[in-house]
């Protein structure tokens, strides 16, 4: 394992530096003689960095980012969504996420549910369900998304004695099993993965040393700000280059390997790792998590009957069959690849997951511009 500082000074968007990652980079790629080199990174935060900031115009060419299965809202499956929605529409009270509310399942969104008269409130986080909960009498369901940062904040919020009316329907996902499915995976290119920072700060690096001692391939844990993103490519480049699998980690300022043993011991506590299908990407072992039993009273799938069945007299809309999401988070395939993309599916009007979620590659790309053309930015700059 390596440490990589990235700025002692704590500036990151100094353009100067950037422009020197830039070229050590492009230097580094040049050095591997082929390409393209793919890696990918598994974390909507990194394709938004990356989109607004414009970093792909600072990419070498022959250098292929992709995004891999890092929104949460987007790998929410179907089932997922539809036992919210059955819920909501047989009258019980649904809180979730903004972003969740526009996803569909088999034939409803919880916003449709919602529309047709369902009891379905937005919050910024669990604690805001809890309150509401403590403040009605009625049974107030959360409908919990996020991978292991946001699991964390819900552990706690059953830990910290919530009103009997409260219960969590869990659609949480863990990380790092997914990788190894995208590693897997018939068709990927991937050589590399930049690794969430944020989640590490949860999980430590160490949590990838057994996929990459599986896989011979490197992980770079990086950070979220410019120089944080260039930084970690430089490194994952270097890795593939030296053909030393390795976890990096240029993100010491946050990320220790051992990561945050308390988050980790709430995290575990309350949920246990099962497999899942994950929409577009696959049944994931060990990739969602669930509540333990010592927590079934809080457990919406055992505390209600949720019939979904009424789902099931509908077909999904022709569009929706022409979606490429599940290709898209799988790194097969990118937004401009699916014939919908920023015409029938667009941010007022989406037609697949992609395109809800702020943190999906579809709806990144079109607020900000998606791939550009490397050269003829180049060209317009020379």
């Amino acid at each position: 394992m390596q440490e990589v500082a990235v700025d002692a000074e704590l500036t990151f968007r100094d353009p100067a530096r950037a422009r020197a990652l830039s070229a050590r980079l492009e230097e580094e790629v040049h050095a591997l003689g082929r390409d393209p080199v793919t890696v990918m990174h598994v974390c909507g935060s990194h394709e938004q960095a990356i989109a607004r900031f414009g970093l792909r115009a600072a990419f070498p060419e022959g250098l292929d980012v992709i995004m891999g299965p890092g929104c949460p809202v987007c790998v929410t499956d179907v089932p997922e969504v539809d036992e919210a929605v059955a819920l909501a529409r047989s009258g019980i009270r649904v809180s979730t996420y903004g972003d969740m509310l526009r996803v569909r399942g088999t034939v409803q969104s919880l916003g449709d549910a919602r529309a047709d008269g369902a009891k379905v409130d937005v919050v910024y986080g669990v604690s805001q369900a809890v309150a509401l909960a403590r403040e009605i009498r009625e049974p107030v369901v959360f409908f919990a998304s996020g991978f292991e940062t946001t699991a964390v904040a819900t552990a706690a919020a059953l830990l910290d004695d919530p009103p009997a009316n409260f219960s969590v329907l869990s659609a949480h996902k863990y990380i790092p099993p997914v990788m190894e499915i995208v590693a897997e995976m018939p068709g990927a290119k991937v050589e590399g993965f930049l690794a969430a920072g944020h989640a590490a700060t949860i999980t430590g690096y160490g949590v990838f040393e057994p996929f990459v001692e599986r896989h011979r391939m490197p992980v770079v844990v990086a950070g979220f700000e410019p120089l944080d993103v260039l930084a970690g490519l430089l490194e994952l480049v270097r890795a593939i280059r030296s053909g030393v699998p390795k976890v990096v980690n240029t993100y010491p300022r946050c990320v220790t390997r051992e990561g945050n043993r308390r988050a980790q011991e709430l995290l575990w506590r309350v949920f246990r790792p099962i497999g899942g299908r994950w929409r577009g990407i696959a049944h994931v072992p060990n990739g969602n998590l669930r509540l333990r039993d010592d927590f079934a009273d809080f457990d919406a799938r055992r505390r209600f009957d949720i019939d979904v069945s009424s789902l099931w007299d509908y077909a999904p809309p022709k569009l929706v069959q022409k979606c490429q999401c599940g290709d898209i988070m799988a790194g097969i395939a990118s937004p401009t690849d699916c014939e919908l993309f920023g015409k029938e599916c667009t941010s007022d009007a989406p037609v697949g997951a992609c395109m809800v979620s702020s943190e999906g590659t579809c709806k990144i790309w079109l607020t900000y511009g998606g791939h550009p053309d490397l050269r003829n930015i180049r060209r317009r700059a020379s």
